[in-house]
């Protein structure tokens, strides 16, 4: 596999993540954000970059389970969702913010 083709596969990888999170990929939050330097993980909120991370190691081991992508993609939402719920609802995480 060449560096670039490399380069292709993680990009789509990273895209798998963002719509599972971010419900876009980066190719489309730059064109609906044309104006914002950066990516949308530059502007993704604590709670986010949190289930971003546990979600990146969880599709690590779908892969390694030979899960499809759309299969994979349709788990780490519903865990994403999961997540989120959860930790916007914390008290503690409403206390730091204040």
């Amino acid at each position: 596999m060449t560096p670039s083709q490399a380069a292709i596969i993680y990009a789509h990888e990273a895209d798998v993540l963002n719509v599972a999170l971010f419900g876009q990929t980066a190719k489309q939050w730059r064109e609906t954000n044309p104006e914002m330097e950066g990516n949308m993980r530059d502007y993704a909120t604590i709670e986010q970059l949190l289930v971003l991370a546990n979600i990146e190691g969880m599709n690590a081991e779908l892969i390694h389970m030979g899960l499809s992508q759309g299969d994979r993609l349709k788990r780490l939402n519903e865990i994403a969702i999961r997540q989120m719920q959860v930790l916007t609802a914390a008290s503690t995480i409403k206390q730091l913010r204040e």
